[in-house]
Parts: structure tokens; C-alpha cells; sequence
């Protein structure tokens, strides 16, 4: 069950994207959503109660979702015709060997330090990579709408 909780997550999500698509504060939400998945990491990675590890783990699927959703919208509309398909094959190569690499360096922690450090030092690395996003790229942290990011290149 706990395995199948972000595909839950995921799923109620991509039916509420569905239904009501983020249409304003698309950044801020983003990066929220990013920030969410972190703090729910570390509350699956502190939890001893299956109910709270069940819903931590619902919300990462969803927050997940979320970030997935914007991060490619924007992707496919900032991206110029001509190249769009050879910059996603390389946004699927990056996003690919990240997952790898983040599986190796959780094993890594794990194998070091235990499983809870390895968990909860992920979300808490998730939450600050948020905050330095959002600082590092304020223009994205400001991004209302997906189309701004266009409409600002040619006016």
C-alpha cells in the first residue's frame, strides 16, 4: 500500500490539473509544489504510523504532479520549434540519469548513516533546492502565467 500511495497521489491530482488547470501563480506553485514534496519526504521519513506514512506519501505524488505538470508546460512552451524535440530527448536523458543518481546516493546514505537519515536528509535537500531556485531564478518564482514567459520575449 505504502508503494502504491504517490501513484494515488498522482492520480487525484492529474483528475484536480484536469478539472482546474493552474492558470495563475504558475511559478510560486511550482516551487511550492517542489517545497511540498520535500517536507512530505521528511514527514514519511520521521513517521512511525502507517496512516500518516500512507498520506505523506499521497501528498508527494500530488505535489509531484504538480511540479511535473508545470515543468514541462513550460518546457514545450519556452522551447523554439525547431529544436523542441531534440530538447526534450535531453530534458528525458537528464531527468532519467537524475532519478539514477538519486537512487544511487540515497542507497549511498543509506548504506552510511540508515534509512531515516537517508529519507529525511532527501526532503530536507528537496525543500532547499526550492528556496535557492527561487532566489537563484526569481523570474520563475514571479511566472503568473505559462504564456508570460513568451509574451515577454516578444514585447
Amino acid at each position: 500500500m505504502l508503494r502504491a500511495a504517490p501513484a494515488v497521489g498522482a492520480l487525484v491530482m492529474a483528475g484536480v490539473l484536469t478539472r482546474w488547470p493552474i492558470q495563475r501563480h504558475a511559478g510560486p506553485r511550482l516551487l511550492q509544489a517542489v517545497a511540498l514534496f520535500g517536507v512530505a519526504t521528511v514527514v514519511f521519513g520521521l513517521s512511525t504510523s502507517f496512516v500518516l506514512s500512507f498520506v505523506a506519501l499521497v501528498v508527494t505524488g500530488a505535489a509531484d504532479s504538480v511540479s511535473v505538470v508545470t515543468r514541462m508546460t513550460v518546457m514545450q512552451l519556452e522551447t523554439p520549434d525547431h529544436i523542441r524535440g531534440r530538447v526534450s530527448a535531453v530534458n528525458g536523458i537528464f531527468i532519467g540519469a537524475s532519478n539514477q543518481l538519486g537512487e544511487f546516493e540515497s542507497g549511498a546514505v543509506a548504506a552510511l548513516f540508515g534509512a531515516v537519515v537517508s529519507v529525511v536528509s532527501g526532503g530536507v535537500g528537496t525543500v532547499l533546492v526550492a528556496g535557492l531556485w527561487s532566489r537563484w531564478f526569481p523570474a520563475l518564482g514571479k511566472l503568473d502565467r505559462v504564456n508570460d514567459l513568451n509574451s515577454s520575449k516578444s514585447g
